[in-house]
Order: C-alpha cells, then structure tokens, then sequence
C-alpha cells in the first residue's frame, strides 16, 4: 500500500511545486483532477493531442506515478441534478449539462488510457436526492432513479472498458450511492459490471454513519481507490444541528466535520487491516479539507500519521 497526495487542495500552487513537495514529504503517487475550474495541474486537451509523454515524464522526474485521475465535478452533472444546484459546473437546460458532463469523462478517461492511468474518480450523480426520502416522493421514484444512472452512464462505463480504465465512484451526499446499501442497489443495476467500483473516503461514510471497515469488508474487490480523509461527529453539536449542519465548513458549531488524517474518529489501523485483508494494494490519497489545519501542515500531518502505521515489508541483512 502507497501513500499519495491528491492536489486539487493545492491547485493554485504550480504543478511542479507541488510535485517537488509530494515528492519531499515522501508520497509515491499523485491523485490529479481534470474538472472545470480545477485544470490548473493538467490539461486535458493537450494531453490528448500528443502530450502524453512529457507530463508522464514531468511526474516520473519527481519518482512519483498517477494514481488516478479525478472528474468530481463535471462527472455530477452525467447523473444530475440540473438545476440551479449545478449552474456552479455549467449553466444550461439539462440536455446541454448531461452533455457537457459526457465530454468531459470522455476526455478524462481517454486522458487516463494515454497516460497509463487505470483508475478516475468521480461522482455519479443524482436526479433527486430528496427522493431517498418515504415522503412526498416516496420509494418507488429513489428505486426508478437507479434506471436513469445506468442509462446515462453505461456508455461512459462502455468506454471505459475499451480503454482498460475503471470508473470509481465516491459515495457522498447528493449521490444515488452514498451507503452499503445504496452502493449495493447502484452494482445491481448495472449488472455487477466490473468497469464500476468505488473510490472509498471513509470521512464521507462517516457523514452518514457508516463504518468504512464494513463498507471494505461489504465491497473488497471493488476498491479501486481510497482517499486519506478523516472526520469528527461532535457530540455537543450534534444534538444541535444533527449531520446535516448549515453553514460554513469552518462554523465551529457544527455536528460533523471534516478533519485530516489521525485527527478525526477514523479507525485507521482497523481500516488499513480491513484493506490489508481484502488485499487493496493501491494508494491511499491524501486529501485536505480540514478547516482548521493549514493545507501544507494538514498534509504533511496526514502523511506522517499514515507512514508509521501502513506495514511495510523489511528486510533483515
């Protein structure tokens, strides 16, 4: 197992500082993201005319490899919603925004294939997440959206196929799969197809309630990547705001909130252990979104926690 580093945290630094500092804080890998707004560390267009090459070398000079690529952003708008939710991503009907979402995973997963990436991460949306509840929709419209995931996706996931790339999703709030058991519905539908797996960020369950252990024992060979993100539930605020806070990420006064790596509730070891056990050997991708640590210290932190209890193999001379 490998520690990495995903940059859009530090997307408005130059690509080749934040490689020198990957690099110097030790990772082994790279998480880059190709969204809108976000290719400030890549450029899609121009690795699929003939760029390839040089940015692989660009990172290898660094001694470190891509991990995964990441289309969070654009990749919602494939599954929905269209409106004004996601103006943010790209204004139009919905027709244009299903559209302008295909492109961009088209571009991103061929992008991936060039430069011998296996793996991209995103979200695959959701018409409505206010149908998971029983009232006033009810049931039977959260059930039926499952049919519009797959029918949006399943030529993304075609070609994903031909390419020898695999899509990982994120369950996450405002997703059709943020839990074990909505996870477990979102592979049924497509027919268990292998192109489809999950990028596990255990602080996301957490937000929900789920154990992340049970999610990798649930989905062992289905892991296709893992982001190093932790998360507190604050017990004080929680009876106040629930897990579901208003506000902003840095209100002190919230029931849940994101933390970095070793200073949240994440059972690490046990996580790692339960990885170990279902033999993930891939990256885990350090990714900062604690509102009270600084980015480079949070980082740095992440990695150190996770460098002294990730096993390695040793040998004696």
């Amino acid at each position: 197992m490998k520690i990495g580093l995903f940059t859009w945290p530090l997307g408005d630094l130059p690509f080749e500082k934040v490689l020198r500092f990957a690099s110097k804080m030790g990772c082994e890998a790279v998480e880059i993201a190709t969204d809108t707004g976000r290719e400030t560390h890549i450029k899609l267009d121009k690795i699929l005319s003939g760029g390839s090459s040089e940015y692989k070398r660009l990172v290898n000079n660094y001694g470190l490899e891509i991990s995964a690529l990441s289309c969070h952003i654009d990749s919602q708008l494939v599954g929905g919603p269209y409106d004004e939710q996601t103006d943010r991503i790209f204004k139009g009907v919905p027709e244009e925004k299903i559209r302008y979402g295909v492109e961009r995973v088209k571009k991103t997963i061929e992008a991936a294939a060039l430069l011998d990436v296996t793996t991209i991460n995103g979200f695959m949306g959701c018409v409505n997440f206010s149908w998971i509840y029983p009232w006033p929709g009810g049931p039977q419209l959260w059930n039926s959206a499952y049919s519009k995931i797959v029918e949006r996706w399943s030529p993304l996931l075609d070609l994903c196929k031909s390419q020898g790339v695999k899509f990982a999703h994120e369950p996450f709030p405002q997703q059709q799969a943020f839990s074990v058991e909505t996870a477990k519905e979102l592979l049924k539908a497509f027919n268990m197809r292998k192109e489809l797996g999950f990028n596990l960020d255990p602080a996301n369950l957490l937000w929900f309630l789920v154990d992340p252990v049970v999610f990798v024992e649930e989905f062992g060979d289905r892991i296709y990547s893992v982001h190093g993100k932790d998360a507190e539930i604050t017990d004080r605020y929680l009876k106040y705001t629930g897990i579901l806070p208003l506000g902003n990420k840095q209100n002190p006064q919230r029931g849940f909130r994101f933390r970095a790596v070793g200073w949240g509730q994440i059972d690490w070891k046990k996580l790692i252990t339960a990885l170990l056990i279902v033999n993930y050997d891939g990256v885990i991708s350090i990714e900062h979104e604690d509102p009270w640590l600084d980015r480079i210290d949070g980082c740095l932190k992440a990695f150190n926690f996770l460098k002294q209890i990730i096993p390695e193999r040793v040998q004696l001379e």
